[in-house]
């Protein structure tokens, strides 16, 4: 079949002549030769193919010769000999009459909005110049919807409509649309339903992408600080893996800096009793979570049909609320090992606590995670004893940089630190937990040993990673072919489900995490603004930080090895079944209106 020739066409804009492919948009032929023309509602991530340019906004217009008004660059496609100028007078009144109407219906906190500084209206002001509004008028108001994770502010919506994109198309949960026409419009669940109510996740992948303070997370610093406060309260923290190779970005560093010394040294600074590490949780994840699918295989081996394959990881919190709201007729499927963060909480409260001698309600659990949704696991009744919480408060990544800022520390100058022991000791297993395939391949190290005994001296499984949305792999597990299924975004992992209701998987195993990349991706993290290269730093900072560890294998981590011995028994024993596993819910109900 021969190839088809991609046609080209020449344009020139401002004053620059570039040739592009037939389809292309201006935008897209102007960022080819550098120039950057202002948007608030197109997005692009093309190497995960989300892109977002319904020419709403209007920022991005521009003049096109012999065309009578101005043209939206992001959804006008180029022609051949079309003449573009990007900053006529007539485009920059036009963009900043744009702006200015936009200001007149936006709230005017800024100073304490939590996306000041990260506000893409914000900068766009500036960058227009802006310094005062001539349109005065009635401005939209609508109620405020705190959810456990989220907050929505909609009277700070711009309609441009990228969360909207993100949560139907990206992540297909159904959660988020545009409702009412005209002045009243506004992108919001269903029916104006709350949050809560809605099929939402709160994977937070719609905070990423909101150019505006529409759209936040529920801040919990306040909580830490006045539980740090309280001389009655043990307060330990948690910190996870992906978190190490995005805080930097924070403070100026580059993408994949590696910065765990420097946030231990940071987080002791800020008055935490005990710096634990959830990367030791994830360790004790694959026991639990590994020895699970090894009963699976055995039995599948020995001939039993009715055996529940693939086995499905469970480790993040919105993927289980995903399957909880569209796949109730397979709860059985995923494994019931808890989250790294939830084990964590449990062992400190049940374990650590009775160790240091503190009782289970003043022992204070924060755990600093990539991830909104986790704020929203910590709220689950199941995660509690007689209603004491097994983790308390979760901040986000780019709120403990907050948190470090506002005590004025300065993080770039601080001394590596170690975690505190017993629960900070961890494996390069259990980094790579931070990134889209690192749950698998840390499972498959461990399952390896275990169930051949032999040793596994080449640890590293290349055919597992990668940033592909939807992977395949196999392991030859000493002649058995272990076949294993990778997904991270929820639209993705949608199809993976599909396949397995309708009989059509293969896989033994399959991982599936919900942001774009994995945690690395989280809702949680630095602002990457739709940049993939950044994405692709944390992901090879996370193999990076694992490489360099000394144990890479989590059933060789001495502090997991005592903990059974004191505790624990053996992995899936009736107390690790009490403590560190849980049980799933059909969600269809939940979805209600006021």
């Amino acid at each position: 079949m021969r190839n088809q020739i991609m046609e080209l066409v020449k344009i020139t804009i401002d004053g620059k002549t570039v040739e592009v492919e037939k389809g292309a948009t201006i935008y897209d032929a102007a960022k080819l030769i550098g120039i950057d023309i202002p948007t608030l509602c197109y997005m692009n991530m093309g190497d995960m193919n989300i892109k977002h340019n319904p020419g709403g906004c209007r920022i991005c217009v521009v003049e096109v010769e012999g065309r009578r008004n101005l043209a939206p660059s992001c959804v006008t496609p180029v022609m051949n000999g079309m003449v573009v100028n990007t900053h006529s007078v007539r485009v920059l009144n036009a963009r900043r009459t744009v702006l200015e109407l936009m200001l007149s219906d936006h709230p005017f906190d800024c100073l304490v909005c939590a996306k000041s500084g990260n506000c893409d209206l914000q900068s766009l002001a500036q960058r227009l110049g802006i310094r005062e509004i001539p349109f005065q008028g009635e401005q939209s108001t609508y109620r405020k919807d705190t959810s456990p994770s989220i907050i929505r502010d909609m009277d700070k919506c711009i309609m441009c409509r990228r969360c909207e994109t993100m949560c139907n198309q990206v992540q297909t949960v159904g959660a988020l649309s545009a409702v009412n026409r005209g002045f009243q419009a506004v992108v919001a669940p269903a029916f104006e339903m709350n949050l809560d109510h809605s099929p939402c996740t709160y994977c937070g992948q719609c905070i990423s992408v909101c150019p505006t303070g529409a759209l936040t997370e529920v801040d919990h610093t306040r909580q830490v600080i006045n539980a740090l406060a309280d001389p009655k309260k043990t307060v330990i923290v948690q910190t996870a893996p992906a978190v190490r190779v995005a805080l930097g970005e924070e403070f100026g560093m580059e993408p994949g800096t590696i910065v765990t010394g420097k946030m231990a040294a940071a987080l002791r600074k800020l008055g935490f009793n005990y710096v634990f590490d959830t990367d030791f949780a994830a360790d004790l994840t694959i026991m639990e979570e590994g020895t699970e699918l090894l009963g699976r295989l055995n039995k599948f081996l020995a001939g039993d049909k009715k055996v529940k394959l693939p086995i499905l990881t469970s480790c993040c919190p919105a993927w289980v609320k995903f399957f909880e709201h569209n796949f109730p007729d397979m709860l059985d499927i995923p494994s019931t090992a808890r989250s790294p963060q939830q084990m964590f909480g449990a062992i400190a409260k049940n374990y650590f606590a009775e160790k240091i001698n503190v009782k289970r309600e003043d022992l204070v659990v924060v755990s600093i995670m990539p991830c909104v949704a986790k704020k929203y696991e910590c709220s689950r009744e199941e995660f509690s004893t007689n209603g004491n919480p097994d983790v308390d408060y979760s901040l986000s990544t780019r709120e403990l940089a907050q948190f470090i800022k506002q005590a004025n520390i300065d993080f770039n100058s601080l001394d590596d630190e170690d975690f505190d022991r017993p629960l900070g000791e961890s494996t390069g297993a259990a980094v790579i937990f931070g990134t889209t395939g690192g749950v698998i391949e840390a499972a498959v190290r461990t399952a390896y040993e275990i169930h051949t005994g032999k040793k596994l001296d080449k640890v590293d499984f290349q055919q597992i990673r990668g940033l592909e949305n939807v992977r395949s792999a196999s392991v030859d597990v000493d002649g058995f072919e272990l076949k294993i299924g990778i997904a991270h975004g929820l639209g993705n992992a949608r199809k993976l489900l599909e396949d397995i209701r309708d009989g059509k998987s293969e896989f033994h195993a399959i991982e599936i995490m919900a942001c774009p990349g994995g945690c690395i991706g989280g809702g949680g993290q630095p602002y990457h603004h739709g940049d993939t290269s950044i994405l692709k730093a944390r992901f090879k900072a996370i193999y990076r930080e694992d490489a360099g560890k000394t144990i890479r294998k989590s059933h060789e981590n001495p502090y997991i090895i005592q903990l059974y011995k004191e505790f624990l028994g053996k992995p899936c024993s009736e107390l690790s079944h009490h403590l560190l596993h849980t049980k799933y819910f059909d969600r269809q109900d939940d979805v209600f209106v006021d």
